[in-house]
């Protein structure tokens, strides 16, 4: 937090950078609420078959992620689209809003596939199903921040404007 404070006040950092800040503070904050749900949901499944306490685990991390991860990142660029008359930019909206939802795309289905996976693994050769969840989503989100950050970069959502 410390080094999200310092970059956040230094006004010689690129705003893009701050954007990029702000989309990882977003992502882990969605993830953080979610690793300790999905946690709690696995060992309630525990007397499932790995299979399928593995697909009803993903599904309470999906909905938990993208209920915090979306109110995060509406708080965070609910003014960023508001021209000076007032009234919505739609076409940059339109355009960044594409360019996010193609970036995180990539990078669920990259975090879909390995977390189910690792899960199944994981569950399949004994261990807590609790701990599982807790394994394959943290090995998972690695995976997933580093293919969104970079889908991120490629598209080019956080040009430098400047």
């Amino acid at each position: 937090m410390l080094i999200y404070y310092l970059v956040w006040h230094n006004k010689h950092v690129k705003q893009q950078y701050k954007e990029y800040l702000k989309l990882n503070k977003n992502i882990l904050l969605g993830f953080c609420a979610s690793i300790v749900i999905s946690a709690i949901a696995s060992q309630l499944l525990s007397g499932q078959k790995d299979y399928v306490n593995a697909s009803l685990t993903l599904v309470v991390d999906y909905v938990v992620y993208f209920s915090t991860f979306g109110t995060l990142f509406y708080l965070d660029n609910r003014k960023k689209y508001v021209l000076e008359s007032g009234e919505l930019d739609r076409s940059s909206l339109k355009r960044d809003l594409l360019k996010v939802i193609s970036s995180l795309g990539i990078g669920e289905v990259v975090y879909t596939i390995s977390r189910w996976s690792f899960q199944y693994y994981l569950l399949s050769n004994s261990y807590p199903a609790y701990l599982s969840s807790i394994l394959a989503q943290s090995a998972s989100t690695c995976i997933y921040m580093a293919t969104v950050n970079l889908s991120v970069k490629v598209m080019r959502l956080y040009k430098d404007e400047a």
